[in-house]
């Protein structure tokens, strides 16, 4: 298994090369690309959080502790929150991660347990995306993505040392890194429980909406509308597989009509012997004109 130095290193030369990647490649902004890089460098000591009391939790407790309330900034402003209380509530997230957070983890976790886990690196990118608030939808994906990134060179490290190279054998930890569940049904079912609540915060974050054109906005609505136009069309003019006025009118309840919805259900049913007469009128009527 490496050691902790050897992760921060390796965690530290990526995000290293993840900024500048950004930066001259992509012309990310250098304070965004220094941050996200910074993310990915201590990101490497995540899932050792679960190794219980030593270094690798203390320093992520500190460093958390004193960067997420600064992280939060953009987000107090947003809910228009005065200096006086942002103050206040940085020195309570400080003190929560400081000492609560910290606690727990050396009370709950179990080292190699689902912190050293591929769902775990998706809650740590989806914490960071929540977190890192920025009116730019891509340069809040860019920090989460380096945060996922500094976690996933950890696991992948810990699976490479779990290979002995010299007697060419499999050692026991292999395949307790990169792993997609553990041996504990509790401990599963947290992981994924916690995974679902934070995508479903993250994909319902003003961000989105925000980012969005406005007429992407309208698909759904148009969408629904169309269906509703076609099934009644179907209804209205006897077509195969339509279905009757009445279920349309069902189906359609509760959604916004359009003018041309109603127009549409007030045509009347054609009869195919009335265009069969029409037809014959017409053929009549020409080779009348013709005999002339």
């Amino acid at each position: 298994m490496a050691d902790f130095k050897t992760h921060v290193s390796t965690s530290g030369v990526l995000g290293i090369a993840y900024a500048s990647t950004a930066h001259l490649l992509f012309d990310v902004p250098l304070p965004t690309c220094v941050l996200a890089g910074g993310l990915c460098g201590v990101a490497g000591m995540l899932p050792d959080l679960d190794s219980g009391p030593g270094v690798p939790l203390r320093e992520s407790i500190n460093f958390t502790s004193a960067v997420v309330p600064m992280l939060m900034i953009d987000r107090f402003r947003h809910y228009g929150m005065s200096p006086e209380s942002m103050a206040l509530a940085g020195a309570g997230i400080y003190l929560t991660i400081r000492f609560v957070v910290g606690k727990l983890l050396r009370w709950y976790t179990v080292h190699r347990g689902m912190f050293h886990s591929i769902p775990a690196m998706l809650i740590a990118g989806l914490i960071a995306f929540l977190v890192c608030a920025s009116g730019n939808l891509e340069m809040r994906l860019f920090k989460a993505c380096g945060v996922m990134l500094g976690f996933l060179s950890h696991l992948v490290l810990d699976e490479i040392y779990s290979v002995d190279v010299r007697g060419l054998r499999l050692k026991h930890s292999f395949g307790t890194a990169v792993k997609l569940w553990s041996d504990s049904l509790w401990a599963n079912f947290s992981t994924y429980a916690k995974l679902a609540i934070l995508t479903v915060a993250a994909l319902s974050d003003p961000i989105w909406e925000a980012e969005l054109p406005p007429q992407d906005r309208e698909i759904p609505r148009l969408a629904s509308q169309l269906v509703d136009r076609l099934r009644g069309a179907s209804a209205k003019l006897n077509l195969p597989g339509g279905v009757s006025a009445a279920a349309t009118e069902q189906s359609s309840a509760g959604l916004e009509q359009s003018p041309a919805v109603d127009e549409q259900r007030d045509w009347p049913v054609i009869d195919e012997r009335d265009v069969h007469h029409v037809t014959e009128a017409a053929r009549g009527d020409r080779d009348s004109t013709g005999s002339r």
